[in-house]
């Protein structure tokens, strides 16, 4: 122990596959103490935190969710990096003890990198109900490093894992690799034994020879790269008239990997003989016809339950604009200048009000869906799915997002936290701003109404077609950037049980995770909302002062090209910090109620008495139309543009999606006003 006390800092970095528990495992053991945010230069999430235990101060790393350490995609170059990088004291590796033969191929893919390591065999409790028994002592013997039966989700439980963490650290003792560089040899050709006598025997960085041999063979660029930098040119030249030779190395290597995965297990693993059995209701969730009727009626029921947890958050954020008048009556007793009184109410407490409104429907869809997929369900909502999803590019997890945005788009983009792979996650995002949202239906009747009457539901009807084009178009656009043709696979996945679902861990994770996406969106709205309001502010309270009037009256010219007047184009404008906000501009600008912003925050989506009449004699029905399908499409509204942010980390791929949008939804509006014109 006095040498652990002697260091600055000891850091545990955290791997596993997706949906190990690794992310269960960082909440318990850091709480609140933790920050996200991007690794350096990348647009994947960086999660950090602490503990204390006896004084000593651990840092945790919770490394990205893959399912190998191959340089395939963003996500396991970094893993693989941070771990050669030697900033890591310890790794603690977890596996999935309910599907133990799957999950382990992460520990064999890791065996021969020199840094000790712990393996957590974490839902123990899933697989005593599944009738298996561990001996860990067994694998420990076998392994030469701590192997402890776990339960992430129990916090209480995790005195084993200090324990293990103390042990790794005191001893350092890696995993006895010989029983799987003997199955190496076998290799055909004798490839791997020609490698090993080529690489340098103290391997490099954190890799061993016999790791990086085996990653030559599975044809790793990355460590090839390595290799050249390393190596004389004989050598190099050599090893690549070796690697000449292998075709599908990467078939040899995982058979070589599983056949130790086995041996492991050959006395350590017991399965009671009992039959499986499959409820009616498993058959009916994966039956190929009625599983997404089932899939999307639970999805929309989810929806709709979201609301009651977002209920009570939501109803606070709307008290929040009710403060402003007895802050106005006091800041005037205290003799303060309109301009502060202004600032107060029109931007700070709006910007509370956007953040707790929109955290409280993340909260909720969150906690609905997070059960779900606690449960085992949202596995087989994938399932059955995939093979529509894949259509554009997608795996079956995107089908829930995109489902869950027809109420709310903050909700669809909370809802990609499923998907492991960040470039599905991304353009499954930016098919979700496609999805005409709740609060565009609370806009879309009304003008449609006005404008068309009776005619009005072929413009709902026209809307549902012009989305459908629209998602296929752009998931073609996006596709290409963001998914690689080998990514487009469907799944192969193994359907994990039903299990009772582990509350505290899963309040504890959405707590977390709703707390970083509030303070992230009260900096972004606070921002946004201060530009917007400097655009509209007006001292007097007449609009025709504000910069954005002026701006509007200038750029006329150019906005009615899209079948746009300046008035349905500061409208437009400001749909994109809500939708209901563009009819609370246009009843500012026609009928003059205060300034722009407060008119946006109070309209609530109602069309103010006389609006009407103004419409019908300002706008023509082709001007109309095409301010309808400008609003529909354009980008949903600021909370969801923060939540898009928060969830890709990426600044770039949100203003390329922001952007997109707001380009596509005018060239929409263009074609609609041109074409309507030859017939209305």
């Amino acid at each position: 122990m006095n040498m652990l006390t002697n260091n600055k800092q000891t850091t545990i970095a955290l791997l596993g596959q997706p949906n190990s528990g690794k992310s269960t495992l960082f909440n318990g053991l850091t709480g609140a103490r933790q920050h996200v945010g991007n690794w350096p230069g990348k647009t994947v999430e960086k999660k950090e935190g602490h503990y204390y235990r006896a004084d000593i101060r651990y840092c945790v790393t919770d490394l990205p969710g893959t399912y190998s350490l191959s340089a395939n995609s963003e996500e396991e170059i970094i893993t693989r990096d941070y771990i050669a990088s030697g900033q890591a004291d310890v790794v603690c590796i977890l596996a999935d003890s309910s599907q133990l033969s799957r999950s382990l191929f992460m520990l064999a893919d890791y065996a021969g990198i020199n840094c000790p390591a712990v393996l957590l065999l974490n839902l123990m409790d899933i697989a005593e109900a599944q009738g298996k028994t561990i001996d860990a002592a067994k694998l420990e013997e076998k392994l030469g490093i701590p192997v402890v039966p776990f339960v992430a989700a129990h916090i209480k439980g995790y005195a084993g894992f200090f324990e293990a963490i103390d042990r790794a650290l005191k001893e350092k003792q890696l995993i006895n690799i010989q029983p799987l560089i003997e199955k190496y040899y076998t290799i055909e050709n004798g490839v791997y034994e020609e490698l090993i006598k080529l690489i340098p025997k103290q391997g490099i960085d954190n890799y061993s020879n016999f790791w990086l041999a085996a990653k030559l063979v599975e044809g790793d660029k990355a460590v090839l790269k390595k290799l050249k930098n390393t190596l004389t040119s004989d050598a190099y030249k050599e090893v690549q008239i070796i690697l000449s030779s292998v075709e599908n190395g990467a078939l040899y290597t995982g058979g070589c990997k599983f056949k130790w995965i086995d041996e492991l297990l050959f006395d350590a693993l017991v399965q009671k003989q009992t039959k499986p059995i499959v409820s009616k209701f498993d058959r009916l969730a994966t039956h190929k016809r009625w599983g997404k009727p089932l899939a999307i009626a639970i999805i929309l029921l989810g929806l709709i339950a979201s609301f009651i947890p977002a209920a009570p958050i939501m109803a606070l954020g709307g008290m929040i604009p009710k403060l402003g008048g007895p802050i106005t009556e006091f800041l005037l007793s205290a003799n303060a200048p309109q301009l502060l009184i202004d600032l107060i109410n029109q931007v700070i407490l709006n910007t509370l009000y956007f953040a707790v409104a929109m955290i409280g429907f993340v909260f909720g869809v969150n906690l609905v869906f997070g059960f779900l997929e606690e449960i085992g369900y949202m596995a087989r909502v994938s399932y059955v799915f995939d093979d529509t999803m894949s259509k554009l590019g997608l795996q079956g997890k995107s089908v829930m997002p995109l489902v869950v945005s027809f109420g709310c788009t903050i909700g669809g983009a909370a809802g990609t936290r499923v998907i492991d792979s960040w470039g599905q996650k991304v353009l499954t995002i930016a098919l979700a701003w496609v999805v005409p949202c709740a609060a565009t239906w609370a806009i879309v009747p009304v003008l449609s109404s006005i404008f068309f009457e009776a005619w009005a539901p072929l413009i709902i009807v026209a809307i549902f077609v012009v989305a459908g084009v629209h998602m296929v178009i752009t998931a073609k656009i996006f596709g290409s950037k963001l998914i690689r043709d080998e990514d487009r696979a469907g799944l192969i996945m193994e359907l994990p049980p039903y299990h009772k679902p582990r509350w505290r861990a899963l309040f504890r994770s959405i707590l977390v995770r709703t707390w970083d996406i509030l303070n992230r969106a009260l900096r972004v709205i606070f921002i946004v909302s201060l530009i917007f309001w400097f655009l509209t502010y007006s001292s007097s309270g007449n609009s025709n002062e504000t910069l954005l009037y002026r701006f509007g009256r200038t750029i006329e010219p150019v906005t009615i090209i899209f079948g746009l007047t300046w008035q349905t184009f500061l409208a437009y404008i400001a749909s994109m910090v809500s939708k209901e906000a563009a009819l609370g501009v246009l009843g500012s600008l026609y009928l003059g109620a205060g300034t722009l912003f407060s008119a946006t925050v109070a309209s609530g989506g109602t069309v103010a008495s006389g609006l009407s009449s103004v419409l019908l004699t300002s706008l023509t029905p082709p001007t109309a139309l095409a301010f309808i399908f400008a609003v529909t499409f354009n980008a949903p509204c600021l909370m969801a543009i923060t939540s898009t942010y928060q969830e890709t980390r990426s600044l770039k791929w949100t203003l390329r999606i922001l952007g997109y949008y707001f380009l596509s939804s005018l060239v929409l509006a263009s074609l609609v006003y041109h074409i309507s014109g030859l017939f209305l």
